[in-house]
Formats: C-alpha cells, structure tokens, sequence
C-alpha cells in the first residue's frame, strides 16, 4: 500500500507511503481518495490529516509514471484536490521535509497545514519546462502574496518552512510545529481543536490581487522574458499567475490546465523532462546491482597540484573528505596550495562561503613530496601530464605504496585505462575519473570502466561521485572516452567549414545562435589549441586515414595556443576573455585556401549546425554500437553538463530524435557529396541506418 489509513481516536491519519518521495502515482491518489471516503463514513472520525512517511511529505509526480497515460487515470490529482476541498471533515496537511510540486498542491487543496522546520517547499514544474498543472499558480498566490509565489514559480527553487511562515500576511501555514519529531502529536492536537469549525477555509475562496496590476505583470514579463531565453515555461508561469488575479477561480484554472498542456507538447519541455530522467538513470549500471557492495572511501590522496589536481581537492574538500596532495617539488605543492586558498578567500569576500566553512576545509587538506604519505589513503587520483610514459611511472610507484583495497584512479581525458591498469599488479583496483576544467565547478565526470575494474569499485566511485555533486557518466575504454571522441569528430568539421568557406566567428556565432555555450573555436581557445594539437600529432601516427584540416595546425606553429598566450583564433586584450576576431588568422585562412586551390563559397548556418551536431551524433551511435555508453541518454547528459549543449534541445541524440532520424540521415547523404570533406565519416552508423528501418529513436 502506498497510502495507508488509520484511526488515532477521533482523527483519521492518511500517511503517504511511496519511497523515495512519496510520489503521487495512481495507487497513491486511489489510497488518499479511499482514506478520505473511509474517514466520512465513520461518525467517530472528526478531522483527518494527510502526511507523508519517511523523509517527505510529497515530492510530487511519480516519477516511475512521469509522462504516462497512468499520470493522468482517474482519480488524477485534480480530482484528490477537488475531493479534499470538498470533504464535510476538516483536513489538516502535516508537512514535513520535502513538498514540492503536486506535493505542495496537494497541501494547498487542504483546510488546514501544519508545518515542520526545514521543510523544502517549491513549485519545480519550471525546470521541467512546465507550469504547475494542479492549481499551483492559482492556490500560492493567495496565500503567499502575488509577488513571493510568482518568484518561487518562476524560479522553481526550494524555499524553507520557517522562512514562508515568517512573511507577514503568509496563510500557507496555519501552524508550525517545534520539530519533525513533534509534528504528528502536534498535527492531532491541531486537527482536533478545529475538528468543529465551520466553515471549513479554503485556499480557493481567498482573494488574490496586486495592487499595481497591470505595471507589476509588465515590468515581470519584461525580467523574466530577458532571464528565460529560449525557454517558454517562466512567461507562461507570468500569465498564469497573472490570471489569478484578474480571473475567478474555476477560470483562472482553465486557463492554467490549457497552458500546462501545450507547454507539455513543446519540444523544449521534452527535452528538459528527458534530461531530469536522463540524470537519474546515469547511476543505472547494466550488471552492477544497487545493493552491490562498496568500499569505505575517509580518505584521498590527489598526485598533482596543478589546475586539475587542485580543483579535484578542492572537489572532496567541499563534501568534508580529507584530501592530501603530492607533489614532486615544493614549489609547484605551494603555488597549488596558494590557488586553492586563493579560489576559496574568494568565495568567502563574496559571501558564498562562511569563514568557518572555508577554516574547515583547509583543515582537512595535508600536502606531502614523498609517496610513502600517501600509503593509508583509499582512494588515488592521479591528475598529472596527459603522457603515457608519466602515467606508468605514476601507477608503478602506486602500485608499489599504497594498502591493500585502495582504489586507484587517473583523470586521464584520452589514454588508455586498460593499459595504464596493466602497470599495476591489481587492475581490478583501477578506475579512469575524468574530471573536467575547472574540476570544483563542471559537474561532468566520466567514469572509465576497464575491461578488469572490480564492480565494487565501480559502485564505489559512482556513489563518491554523487557525494562530491557530480553528474556521473560511466565510459568503457576507448581513445577519448565519450565525450573527447565525440568532440573530436566536431572539431574537426568545424576545421574543414573553414576550409570551404567559414571564417571562426561566422561558426562560432551560428552554434551559439544554436544554443551552445561557446562555439568550437572560443572553447579551442579557452581550453588550449596546443592540447588539440598534441592529440593530431599522436594521431596521424596512429591513425594515419583521420583527414584533418591543416588550419589548426598553422595557427598552433603561429603561436596562438589561445587565452594563456593572448592568441588563438581571435586576439585577447590581457586580463580579458572577450574573442576579437583577429585579421591574421582570416587572412591565414584564406591563403591556406588558396594554397589548396579551394574557391571559397557561401555557408548557411543551417548547414553549420547540422554539419557540427550531426557529427556529435553519427560518431556517438558507433559509441553506443560498441557498447562504450550503455545508454543514449547517457550521451546526453555528458554534452549537457560538460560540453555547453543547449539543455532546451535535451543533448545531441535526444536532438537528433526530435529532428527524426530519417532526416538527419538525408543530411548526412546530403554532406557526404561534399569533396572538400570526409565523406567516408557521413555514412551513416550502423545503428542509426537500424534504428530509422525500424521507425525507432534513440531514446
């Protein structure tokens, strides 16, 4: 039962029970409306209250019914809304932890709610590219004000109980209870000292209004139009709430319902619904069970104080894990120390972080020259040169140091992890934990499973992952992992678009009209054009049929390695990072094209994008052919929390879904005539050529 009933005197308790947040899904909403038609029919029963076990009152949606037809069977949660308003008995919500989304409307269809400290209450519809669908924009309003409920709609963020309760005029909460352990004795005492009061209130009979009206609505569609481009939700939540207040109730919810649905049908609320359950399926592991055992990790050790080895501390540092670092020389151990310090007095002159929390944190790190320090450490991270002769002396010495059970680990963007494994005695010991630049801020982190890592271990960094607040993505071994294989591909049709035509900025502006972050040469100048340069050096030893454009390579034999050198694709002003297209590199170019005998012609932006995504999307479906990402939308959630996709278009494969695949196969058709290019790279991927034979999607 995901709803139970029981009978405390006079009060009946209606307790939701459906781990881990007490969804509403269809059995739930049955057990509510069962407890409530059980509670009407026994004269003993004076007043009932809804709770929720566990560590939630609500949090909404099922989501093992998100988006099904089930969401919205009978009764759906309008109807329990519409069921607790109308009971004859009062009902009081007792609301604890979490309340949030349907869970919160739930509350707001009682008579009565009683609240614990530290609840979570929120309307987070928003993030999922939706308006509150069961009377939320209709309800808060009238009993938080126009202006704090159309923030919290809008925002979609969590605010605290006692916060909400503190507002002067706020009618959410009518009580607020001394503690979660107190809340139950003290919701039947409150239930039973209204248990005869008639008439029963209700949120939807209060008045709603704003004083300024029509300027105040003006002067929100103006903020928050200019905060929420390319996501149309935030507006909406604008003229939902709007209407609240100029609209009678039962017509305020019409209008409500009406823009809940289209919203539901736009291609960036799916998107943005695919990416919510995208993320919870990352930690979803083929064979490795979630009840698999893990190892203890109390303690890590980073090799490394470089820009990566200092901001993976700073990584463990911030969830309260000791961290000591080594490093060959003291110099480069104090000038890693200093950036991390530096970094965190920053957050403090900011107020984004306490003085004591940052005391804290420095306590918990040690910093040592000799690998014997680092011995008693469960966990290793090695977070130096990306060279395979330094990782082997690294994982020697490692293998040689440190206990029995340790897990050793390489943040290595590219090499071999079965390989660098082989340098120990204990490959089932080794895992790749690819953070990416800065390390204490991306939330991206690949996890590199080898051919031999234990799935202890593997369970193990997964759940650390989480811990540290990192979106965890699990990778097979392959050059690049997912992520750096895919962008590969991407760069290197961003170089041939110069070749035929382009100049940087021209690409640059139309992926990021597309929605990117930053556009293929502003994230080869922030990022380093030597490293690329580096990669295209390895590989035509070893991959001597990967066609490159040569102009990446002039540009790096200029100098222009990007930002560091005030150089790259665009010029820099020192101390700037804004990319001033740069008359040199144009005119390189151009004389490169000549030397090719390339006759430049006109590129529309269409066919950048596509050309760019449809890369990122071909190679990932050999990726998953391969068994590299067990999932697409693994895929996805890499290139949204590391790459700079445009969340609104759900990642490249949920993309490619939208767009239909027998479409981007006619484009890809369409590219592999083009001479100038690599047109054995655009035949299709086998899966992808199956997938449109059998009318399917990736996701």
């Amino acid at each position: 039962m995901t709803a139970q009933y029981q009978v405390h005197g006079d009060v009946a308790v209606i307790t939701l029970n459906n781990p881990p947040v007490n969804g509403l899904g269809l059995a739930t909403r049955i057990g509510i409306t069962d407890g409530l038609a059980s509670a009407a029919a026994d004269p003993a029963v004076k007043a009932i209250i809804i709770t929720g076990a566990g560590k939630a009152f609500s949090g909404g949606a099922d989501i093992k019914e998100f988006g099904s037809p089930k969401s919205l069977q009978e009764p759906n949660l309008l109807s329990v809304i519409l069921a607790l308003e109308a009971s004859t008995k009062p009902v009081v919500a007792a609301v604890h932890s979490v309340a949030m989304g349907g869970g919160l409307e739930l509350a707001l269809g009682c008579h009565y709610r009683i609240a614990a400290p530290g609840c979570n209450v929120a309307l987070p519809e928003v993030k999922l590219g939706l308006i509150p669908g069961a009377g939320g924009t209709q309800r808060l309003p009238r009993v938080l004000g126009v202006e704090v409920a159309l923030n919290m709609i809008v925002s979609g963020e969590p605010q605290k109980s006692e916060l909400l309760a503190s507002l002067p005029g706020q009618k959410l909460f009518d009580r607020m209870a001394a503690s979660v352990e107190s809340l139950a004795e003290e919701a039947l005492a409150f239930a039973r000292s209204v248990a005869d009061t008639r008439p029963l209130p209700l949120v939807r009979n209060m008045p709603c209004k704003h004083p300024q009206g029509d300027a105040y609505f003006q002067f929100a569609r103006n903020m928050v139009g200019g905060m929420s481009k390319n996501f149309p939700a935030p507006l909406k939540c604008v003229e939902a709430v709007e209407a609240a207040t100029k609209q009678k109730f039962d017509v305020g919810m019409v209008t409500e319902r009406d823009l809940f649905i289209n919203l539901m049908w736009t291609p960036e609320c799916k998107a943005l619904r695919h990416l919510f359950l995208a993320e919870r399926a990352t930690s979803k592991i083929p064979d490795v069970p979630a009840d698999t055992p893990q190892r203890t990790i109390a303690s890590v050790a980073v090799i490394g104080a470089g820009t990566m080895g200092g901001g993976i501390s700073m990584s463990f540092l911030n969830a309260g894990i000791p961290v000591r670092i080594l490093e060959m020389k003291q110099e480069a151990l104090d000038r890693g120390i200093a950036t991390i310090r530096k970094n965190y007095e920053s957050q403090v002159k900011r107020g984004k972080l306490t003085q004591d929390k940052y005391d804290k944190r420095m306590a918990l790190l040690s910093t040592t020259l000799d690998y014997t320090d680092l011995k008693d450490a469960d966990l290793v991270i090695e977070a130096v040169f990306e060279d395979m002769g330094v990782k082997e002396k690294v994982f020697r010495q490692l293998d040689a140091t440190m206990k029995p059970g340790a897990i050793l680990a390489s943040n290595t963007s590219t090499l071999d992890v079965d390989r660098i494994a082989s340098f120990t005695s204990r490959p089932q010991d080794v895992i790749g934990t690819h953070f990416f630049s800065p390390a204490n801020v991306m939330r991206l982190l690949e996890v590199v499973r080898g051919a031999k890592t234990g799935k202890d271990v593997l369970a193990t960094v997964m759940a650390l992952g989480k811990k540290i607040r990192k979106t965890c993505v699990v990778s097979g071994v392959c050059d690049g992992f997912i992520g750096n294989r895919m962008i590969e591909q991407y760069s290197r049709q961003a170089g041939f678009l110069l070749d035929e035509g382009c100049t940087p900025a021209q690409v640059d502006k139309a992926i990021e009209k597309f929605g990117f972050a930053m556009g293929p040469f502003r994230m080869g100048d922030l990022a380093g054009n030597d490293i690329g340069w580096a990669i295209r050096k390895r590989r035509a030893v070893e991959r001597a049929d990967m066609k490159y454009s040569k102009t990446a390579d002039l540009l790096c034999e200029l100098g222009r390695y990007g930002q560091k050198t005030n150089a790259g694709w665009y010029d820099y002003v020192p101390g700037k990072r804004d990319a001033i297209p740069s008359e040199l590199v144009v005119k390189m170019i151009e004389d490169h094209r000549k030397s090719l005998g390339i006759t430049p012609r006109k590129i529309s932006d269409e066919e950048i994008v596509q050309r760019l995504v449809f890369s990122l999307v071909n190679e990932a479906a050999y990726i998953l052919e391969e068994g590299i990402a067990s999932k697409a939308s693994d895929i996805d959630m890499v290139y949204i929390t590391g790459y700079g996709f445009p969340m609104f278009r759900g990642g490249p494969m949920c993309y490619a879904d939208q767009v239909g695949l027998f479409n981007v196969v006619q484009a890809m058709n369409r590219f592999a005539t083009n001479p100038l290019d690599d047109g054995a790279f655009w035949k299709p991927a086998p899966l992808i050529t199956r997938l449109v034979a059998e009318g399917k999607t990736f996701n």
